[in-house]
């Protein structure tokens, strides 16, 4: 299994980091995606994927609810000077975020069309975080529509024309611990969409799944959201782990 979105660097995660990354690879994890979200915890992130070559891997970007005023223009240089400096899997997570302040929505729109453009011009995917934006980030993802604009609705949690419409962006849905959710509602309707535009991620240490719903999520609670899609697809657990995966190397490497 890969875990295409997880905060790893968090400093939830001080007390037992090297302990919850072996739980998660005791349980089949292969690989871990770290997504970006500003400059404060870059150092962090880029010192665990040395620690972890092969296994952890960094994104660069900045995320939408890091967009301030006074310093979202010098944020996006710190990213621009990284993404010529090396190579990443991704930009992410960037997006919209209307949730915590819809008074940044002029800046995060900037923001995000400035990394859409890397992303084309460096032909990487994007890894798109949307909280009560959806409307706002598809009229940007319309506008910047590119043959290689690709990537990943992180934690989707739209519906069904919704995620209908992202997929129809050339984007794949990250589905993680909301899939668990009894008031998630994306398990109402996810089996109409096809599993090899899915993969899997929990975003801990947020959103952990039942039955851990609540507390500090980990990587290692992968297999829940991998057991939920068992029962949504009626498929056994290694042909979900298997197509995930696949799709999760196909979006990174291509």
């Amino acid at each position: 299994m890969i875990d295409t979105h997880t905060h790893l660097y968090a400093e939830e995660f001080d007390e037992d980091r090297r302990e919850a990354i072996q739980r998660a690879l005791d349980k089949g994890v292969t690989k871990f995606y770290l997504p970006a979200i500003d400059s404060e915890s870059h150092e962090k992130m880029l010192q665990l994927e040395n620690e972890y070559p092969g296994q952890i891997l960094s994104m660069m970007g900045l995320h939408p609810c890091y967009v301030k005023p006074e310093s979202w223009e010098k944020e996006l240089e710190i990213v621009k000077n990284y993404l010529d400096q090396r190579n990443f899997p991704a930009i992410g997570e960037i997006g919209i975020d209307l949730y915590w302040d819809k008074t940044t929505l002029d800046i995060q729109v900037k923001a995000f069309e400035q990394q859409i453009d890397w992303a084309i011009a460096m032909d990487l995917p994007i890894v798109i975080h949307t909280r009560e934006s959806f409307d706002e980030t598809f009229e940007v993802l319309e506008r910047k529509k590119h043959p290689k604009l690709r990537g990943i609705f992180h934690c989707f949690s739209g519906n069904l024309e919704q995620a209908k419409h992202a997929i129809d962006l050339n984007f794949i849905l990250g589905i993680g611990g909301v899939v668990t959710f009894k008031n998630g509602k994306i398990d109402q309707f996810l089996k109409e969409i096809p599993l090899d535009k899915i993969v899997l991620e929990t975003d801990s240490p947020y959103l952990a799944p039942v039955p851990h719903r609540g507390k500090r999520n980990e990587s290692s609670y992968l297999d829940l959201v991998a057991g939920k899609l068992v029962d949504i697809y009626g498929k056994d657990f290694s042909e979900i782990d298997k197509i995930t995966t696949q799709n999760a190397k196909k979006i990174f490497s291509s």
